[in-house]
């Protein structure tokens, strides 16, 4: 599930390479340059990962960690795939990526939906403690939904995924094409430590079976924490007219009342108390058990949320 990954690695954790010297043989040099008086060497790999060597440090950065290794980001890294892809990057790099700090990493997975992506976020409402910001159509031509932590030290994402790949003019994979892609994305990107209780958050802990588990836990826990919205509808497949709608209607009223009996005592306490006659008291108690008598429920469950619940359920159940 993990995807986007920031690593940092500093020159006292390898105390057997010099950084500027060696390091820059693998991957491809793009640029050098001085930041705040130190001198750096920039650069890429495949095409994909950001690097920075200075002195004291390598940054790697900005890039998919899933995309670099598995060809694409629509799949997902497992907690086995992440220990292998930090592997092979140890290996291309001849460094010790294991003793890597990270400073950022995203939780992600894509659904298949059945329905247009935009319908989803319509029944998606508050997050406790974010900030809810529905972005129709963003500066780099990107939708989606966005929930904003208060302390800025995670971000929940919504987004068409389809969309995404087609702005960026990257290939979509065949198993995805003409189909409606949601892509639910937990992103990490300050305050790790304090976030995860640790001192710091290191490539190995990624893989580590328990921190991995918690992970798609927290990943899963804050998609249940959202509101959502319209999640019961009314059970129009019992109305056939306006006589059902109206019944429909006492029926709901007697359920928020405390169901029939409880609303038949508050009529004839209205009676006994002269605000109504007998038979308007009569007619009301007529009318709720006519309304009662319809067996199936008022409200079904909403097929939309149903969907996305099952989705994110299977995933948490898959992946831990």
């Amino acid at each position: 599930m993990y995807d986007n990954i920031d690593l940092g690695l500093l020159q006292n954790d390898v105390l057997t390479t010099d950084f500027l010297s060696e390091t820059i043989n693998y991957f491809d040099v793009t640029g050098e340059h001085n930041f705040n008086g130190e001198y750096v060497i920039s650069g890429r790999l495949n095409d994909s990962f950001k690097i920075s060597v200075s002195k004291g440090k390598i940054s790697i950065k900005d890039a998919s960690l899933c995309k670099w290794y598995l060809g694409n980001n629509f799949e997902t890294l497992q907690r086995k795939d992440v220990q292998h892809a930090i592997e092979k990057l140890s290996d291309i790099l001849h460094l010790p990526i294991d003793k890597a700090k990270v400073t950022r990493f995203d939780v992600a997975q894509n659904f298949i939906m059945k329905y247009p992506v935009q319908v989803y976020y319509n029944h998606l409402g508050e997050m406790a403690y974010c900030k809810r910001v529905p972005v129709i159509n963003g500066s780099n031509g990107m939708e989606g939904l966005y929930y904003y932590k208060n302390n800025k030290s995670g971000l929940a994402v919504f987004y068409n995924k389809i969309k995404e790949q087609k702005s960026k003019r990257q290939p979509i994979p065949e198993l995805f094409q003409n189909r409606n892609v949601l892509r639910y994305e937990q992103r990490y990107t300050r305050l790790l430590p304090k976030i995860f209780n640790v001192e710091c958050v290191t490539t190995t802990m990624l893989y580590n079976e328990r921190f991995y588990k918690n992970i798609v836990d927290m990943w899963g826990t804050n998609y249940k924490s959202i509101q959502k919205i319209n999640d019961l509808i009314l059970n129009f497949e019992e109305v056939k007219g306006k006589k059902e709608l109206y019944m429909l209607g006492v029926k709901l009223l007697v359920e928020q009342q405390g169901g029939e009996i409880a609303t038949i005592e508050q009529i004839n306490e209205m009676n006994k108390m002269g605000k109504i006659n007998k038979k308007t008291a009569f007619d009301l108690r007529k009318a709720i058990k006519e309304a009662c008598n319809i067996k199936s429920s008022i409200t079904v469950p909403n097929d939309i949320i149903l969907e996305l619940d099952k989705k994110v359920n299977e995933a948490m159940k898959y992946y831990r």
